[in-house]
C-alpha cells in the first residue's frame, strides 16, 4: 500500500503525527475514523494524486501518532486539540489552506477543524456521521445497540482498556465485522495495519480518551458554538452510507444544515466504511465537489 507516499513523522501541538504525503496540486488533508488508521485511503489515494497533493494523516491516539497521556477533563483528546495538530500539521509542511475528505471519527476532527480554523479549510467531506451533539441528544435503542463502542469505550479506565489489550483482533472483529458490510470490504494489508496499531502501547487507551472526550469536553464545545450561532462557514458534502446506522437514525442533511451555511449531500449504496465499500464511488461523488 501507499507505495509512492513518503512517511513523516511531524512534531506539533505537544505530539507527533504519523503522515504519508504524495501528489501534486492543491493540498487534500484526509482523516480515518475509529478503530482504523490512515490505511482507510489505500484504494482512493492514488487516485488523487493526480491532481492533489494528498497528505493521510493518523489521528492522536490513533496509528503511529504519537498517543499523550489522559487528563481529567479528557482536553488531551478533545476534537479541539486533535484539531489543532491537523492544522499545525499542514502549516509545517506549507499549507495554510487546504480541503479535507474524513470518515468517523476524523470527519468529527474535522468539523472542529473548520469551526476553530476556518481560515484554513476551503472545502470539507465529512462521511457517515451526523452532527456529535445532535447524535448524543437524539440517541435511541436503536443507535445505542449498533454503536454500543460508544458506550463501551467510556467507561471509566482502566476497564475499556483492558478488554481492548486482552485481545485486539476479538474487539476489531466486533467493531468492524458487525457492521453491515462484515469483513469484506478490508483488505489482508489494510486490516494487519489496524491489528498492528492497535497492538501498540497507548492505543486502547488513546481510543478510550477520544470517545471519552466526546461525551463530555467536546459536547462542551458544540454547545457554545451552537449558542453563538456559529457555523462551518466552507462548502460542507456530506456523504452516508444507506445501508448504515447514520442514516437510519438520524437525518444526516438536515443535522448538518443547523450548523453549516453551505451544504449538500447524499446517500451511498453501502455501509459505514465508503472508502473501503465503495472507492469508485466516492470517487465520483467527492472529485467534482473538491474542484
Amino acid at each position: 500500500m501507499f507505495e509512492h507516499f513518503t512517511q513523516r513523522r511531524m512534531a506539533v501541538n505537544g505530539t507527533e503525527i504519523a503522515c504519508r504525503i504524495a501528489g501534486q496540486g492543491e493540498p487534500l488533508l484526509l482523516l480515518h475514523g475509529h478503530p482504523q488508521t490512515q490505511a482507510i485511503w489505500h484504494k482512493v489515494a492514488p487516485y488523487l494524486t493526480s491532481q492533489f497533493t494528498v497528505v493521510l494523516a493518523d489521528l492522536r491516539g490513533y496509528g503511529d501518532s504519537g498517543k499523550p497521556e489522559p487528563d481529567a477533563e479528557h482536553l488531551n483528546y478533545s476534537k479541539r486539540e486533535m484539531a489543532k495538530d491537523q492544522f499545525e500539521l499542514m502549516a509545517v509542511l506549507g499549507f495554510n489552506q487546504f480541503s479535507v475528505v474524513a470518515h468517523d471519527r476524523g470527519a468529527r476532527v474535522a468539523h472542529r477543524l473548520a469551526l476553530d480554523h476556518p481560515q484554513a479549510v476551503k472545502r470539507l467531506v465529512l462521511m457517515d456521521i451526523a452532527p456529535t451533539l445532535s447524535m448524543y441528544r437524539q440517541t435511541t435503542e436503536t443507535f445505542a445497540r449498533a454503536y454500543w463502542h460508544w458506550f463501551f469505550l467510556i467507561r471509566p479506565a482502566p476497564l475499556p482498556e483492558a478488554l481492548i489489550k486482552a485481545d485486539p483482533d476479538l474487539y476489531l472483529r466486533s467493531v468492524m465485522g458487525s457492521r453491515s458490510a462484515g469483513m469484506q470490504p478490508f483488505t489482508k494489508e489494510a486490516y494487519a495495519d489496524y491489528l498492528r496499531c492497535l497492538q501498540l502501547d497507548g492505543t486502547a487507551r488513546g481510543i478510550c480518551e477520544d470517545y471519552r472526550a466526546s461525551a463530555g469536553i467536546d459536547l462542551q464545545h458544540d454547545e457554545v458554538d451552537l449558542n453563538a450561532g456559529r457555523k462551518v462557514k466552507c462548502p460542507l458534502l456530506v456523504l452516508w452510507g444507506e445501508q448504515g446506522t447514520v442514516g437510519k437514525c438520524f437525518a444526516p442533511l438536515a443535522e448538518w444544515e443547523k450548523v453549516a451555511e453551505n451544504v449538500q449531500g447524499e446517500a451511498l449504496p453501502c455501509g459505514h466504511y465508503i472508502a473501503e465499500e465503495q472507492p469508485e464511488l466516492l470517487l465520483e461523488k467527492v472529485l467534482p465537489f473538491l474542484r
